[in-house]
């Protein structure tokens, strides 16, 4: 039987470190999670027994984070380090990601952010070492970086190397504005760092003048730089029938604060595409019923048709819009504005009409 990995959460917050014992310890991997409350006994245990991950808080009395990183990283070279912050500082981050740490982490608060903090800790628990990804976040790749930075509203410069090449990309406000290596920029500067699958990531402080040069959202970025990956790794047959287009949801992610997209049809059948969904069949369910509610509710009033329902949550924003028979579906980033989400659900309503014809 292989043995189970070993995780150190450390952090002067009890109530915390059973709450994170809990949460890890039902990882795939089953990893056995010890817990301190203080730097000096954290230091002691890491030298007494292995360990495979140690997970920091930066702000505790006595010995504070950076000093417990310092002196880890510097007598346990390989031991992965992850830094779980409720502290936004890019002067932290900077020092942390320059003492060689693993990831930082703000301290999630979503249903979302929690689950990318597990699957990365996951990740990291899998790898026995660090042949790939970008040093900083390794076993990571840009993909990981981006949402991560983009997630927690980053304002950045990322600087990317490869093999005597670097490529840097300026976020604002968590969102990616511009790219360049060499002599291009712009989307296809994006594309090209993003075919990069190891290197070494630094974060730079970030650059407000900076001229815009991409305006696609982060998502269909990232949407559009897989696929063309994919289409370069696996060419598709020269013959037209048999090429396959993106699916309606996936051309619809593309757009701006975008977090998940379900489209379903009418009839009997009422089948649907989604993107962004473990388990989309549930919500295509209540979609429906929420829809058809409102229109009960419209036509006794004599409102007249739905147009569209928005509703704004603590943790995400959803956008829902008929057409025809069918229902388009959508999660929201929190920081969309209310006008500027019901104007991007016309937007997409109106793609699919287009889609959906060709």
């Amino acid at each position: 039987m292989a043995e189970r990995p070993k995780i150190l959460l450390l952090d002067d917050d009890q109530f915390l470190l059973g709450v994170y014992r809990s949460m890890l310890s039902k990882l795939p991997s089953q990893p056995e999670v010890h817990v301190s409350n203080s730097g000096q006994r954290a230091i002691a245990l890491l030298e007494s027994e292995p360990f495979n991950v140690l997970i920091s808080d930066l702000n505790m009395p006595k010995m504070d984070g950076l000093q417990v990183l310092s002196i880890v990283r510097r007598k346990l070279p390989q031991l992965k380090i992850v830094v779980l912050t409720a502290v936004i500082d890019e002067q932290y981050r900077s020092r942390a990601y320059a003492m060689g740490v693993d990831l930082f982490w703000q301290k999630p608060s979503t249903d979302q952010e929690i689950g990318m903090f597990k699957e990365c800790i996951e990740s990291l628990l899998e790898r026995k070492s660090a042949v790939t990804g970008f040093r900083g976040i390794q076993s990571k790749s840009l993909v990981d970086i981006i949402q991560m930075e983009c997630l927690t509203q980053t304002s950045s410069i990322l600087k990317i190397t490869n093999a005597g090449k670097e490529g840097r990309v300026w976020l604002r406000d968590g969102e990616v504005v511009d790219a360049a290596t060499g002599e291009i920029t712009g989307e296809e500067a994006f594309k090209e760092i993003f075919s990069w699958k190891a290197g070494n990531f630094e974060t730079l402080p970030p650059d407000p003048l900076r001229h815009r040069r991409i305006f696609n959202s982060y998502q269909g970025l990232l949407l559009d730089s897989a696929q063309g990956m994919d289409e370069v790794s696996h060419p598709a047959p020269a013959a037209a029938e048999n090429r396959q287009s993106p699916s309606l949801s996936t051309m619809l992610a593309k757009f701006k604060g975008v977090e998940f997209v379900l489209a379903a049809t009418g009839g009997v059948d009422n089948k649907f595409d989604a993107w962004g969904l473990q388990n989309p069949g549930p919500l295509a369910q209540w979609a429906r019923v929420t829809q058809e509610s409102f229109q009960k509710i419209g036509d006794k009033i004599q409102a007249g048709e739905i147009n569209d329902i928005v509703g704004l949550g603590p943790h995400q924003n959803m956008g829902m819009a008929p057409y025809g028979e069918a229902l388009l579906c959508a999660g929201y980033e929190r920081s969309l504005p209310p006008a500027e989400l019901r104007e991007t659900l016309k937007e997409m309503v109106a793609k699919w009409a287009e889609l959906a014809l060709v």
